[in-house]
């Protein structure tokens, strides 16, 4: 098929990541009845029901104008609050943009800080958007490998050796997605220490920080000495209080900066959802009953999860954090992207293949536990039915 006009004059900063095989399997997925999903990162709990009142309540009062770009005053001032009750971050209301989900905070970090030709080291198995982030303002993604055998854990000589003279700064995501790993106390040290010495910057990107399985511990980068003028702290919510259709995140930084970026904020999207900023004040500012109803689910789906993975035959590195196992089915003879397509018109269960986050020629699916425990049981049921019939084809 001949190529448009439009597409042949693309500017080269536009390169293909590897979401056509995600729009494949949701295409596959919308002609199948009874799939059970868990693939996507969206929480299968609805919003607070305070949190939706109170959107109604904006909308009643006719809050449907602009706000500032940086956000409102009180939901920054609450963001700070929380930052330092939750944290022990020392972030001011004007330290803060309030913005289109943290997807657009990340675009927002690049845009800011990557020259043409710099390098941005991210912890890989990773979230993609960075690498999309990085192509477009003219920057190189560079994966810092994890490895199932240390549950994920990040090591800080596979950062180091990985920094050179074109190297801007570091990406730590933590818990991850798509692994659940948390990066304990004593590596967040090391990574201060690190990006101190080679004089490296470094976004922390902590989405996930409220979702943390006992004994593992959050600390967060910029409550380190030193750490505060060099780090960027990424949080929103989406995932904590499932606001993910609301689209409202927010960057922490010093106010210096944060005033310089408030420009190009404005530019990319003049303000975050006015009734979505009301919203998200009372998640913060109102009862947090259902949340902690909400990671006691959590954490019972996960531990039925990884028990029955491995009854299953499958191995995985063990999650601290987030809501997600990243599992390895390699024992099934099948490379990921396959398993997934077959599994998803066999069996009818959609996960997602590592190769979407930054892994060719996968041997891992990232398994969301985002479906009541009743429905998690019953895709498992078709999970080991699936590779029981696979092997028995096999044989």
């Amino acid at each position: 098929m001949m190529q448009s006009l439009l597409l042949q004059r693309t500017a080269s900063r536009i390169v293909e990541e590897d979401g056509a095989f995600r729009t494949e399997m949701l295409e596959i997925a919308s002609g199948l009845d009874g799939v059970i999903a868990l693939g996507r990162g969206d929480p299968d709990f609805h919003t607070p029901s305070h949190v939706v009142e109170a959107a109604k309540q904006a909308l009643d009062a006719n809050q449907h104008h602009y706000t500032g770009p940086t956000g409102l005053p009180e939901l920054r001032a609450a963001i700070s609050e929380n930052l330092r009750a939750a944290y022990g971050l020392d972030y001011a209301a004007d330290e803060i943009i309030v913005t289109a989900g943290v997807q657009e905070s990340i675009m927002l970090c690049m845009l800011g800080l990557v020259e043409p030709g710099d390098e941005v080291l991210i912890t890989s198995p990773r979230f993609t958007t960075y690498d999309t982030a990085v192509h477009l303002c003219g920057g190189t993604p560079i994966p810092v490998p994890t490895h199932q055998r240390d549950d994920f854990a990040l090591d800080v000589d596979e950062i180091e050796k990985r920094i050179t003279n074109k190297t801007r700064m570091f990406v730590l995501v933590s818990p991850n997605n798509p692994t659940g790993a948390v990066t304990p106390p004593d590596v967040i040290r090391k990574i201060a220490d690190l990006a101190i010495r080679h004089d490296i910057l470094v976004i922390a990107d902590e989405i996930y920080a409220a979702l943390i399985f006992p004994p593992h511990e959050h600390l967060s980068l910029a409550t380190l000495p030193g750490m505060k003028d060099r780090t960027i702290t990424l949080n929103g919510f989406s995932k904590t209080y499932a606001m993910t259709g609301w689209r409202v995140g927010y960057m922490a930084a010093p106010a210096d900066f944060v005033e310089k970026l408030t420009e190009p904020r404005h530019t990319l999207s003049i303000n975050t959802c006015t009734v979505s900023q009301f919203a998200a004040l009372a998640a913060l500012t109102g009862p947090q009953d259902d949340m902690a109803a909400t990671f006691r689910d959590y954490a019972e789906r996960r531990a039925y999860l990884m028990e029955a993975l491995t009854e299953a035959g499958l191995t995985y590195g063990a999650p601290g954090g987030a809501f997600y196992i990243y599992t390895n089915i390699s024992a099934t003879g099948m490379k990921a992207k396959p398993f997934c397509k077959a599994l998803l018109k066999d069996a009818r269960v959609m996960v997602f293949p590592g190769d979407m986050f930054g892994e060719p020629e996968s041997d891992f699916i990232r398994i969301s536990y985002l479906q009541p425990l009743p429905v998690i049981q019953e895709a498992m049921a078709r999970i080991k039915a699936f590779i029981d019939a696979h092997k028995g084809a096999a044989a």
